[in-house]
């Protein structure tokens, strides 16, 4: 499966819980991970898409433990059936 079928399989699943998985998008500010997750209860998260067997790259963990000292959920999504967990509040 491709990186973009992950992530448009991700928005369907988002909507379907009826949250939003919103392109997020910071100018200026690189590596940010790629959807910002708003999920009903003000549950908000990231992630970073990925194809299958990719990881993100260095500057992309460091923006990842950076949000996630803030206190934010941040995932790495590179396969289809991390989706429910992660709609559901599972561990990032």
């Amino acid at each position: 499966m491709l990186e973009k079928e992950i992530e448009q399989k991700l928005i369907r699943t988002a909507k379907k819980a009826e949250g939003l998985a919103l392109k997020f998008v910071s100018p200026g500010y690189d590596g940010m991970p790629d959807r910002l997750l708003l999920l009903p209860g003000g549950r908000i998260s990231f992630v970073e898409v990925k194809a299958p067997g990719l990881k993100p790259r260095p500057l992309q963990k460091k923006r990842h433990e950076m949000l996630r000292s803030l206190g934010f959920k941040v995932y790495v999504l590179n396969d289809e059936r991390q989706i429910e967990s992660m709609i559901s509040g599972g561990d990032a």
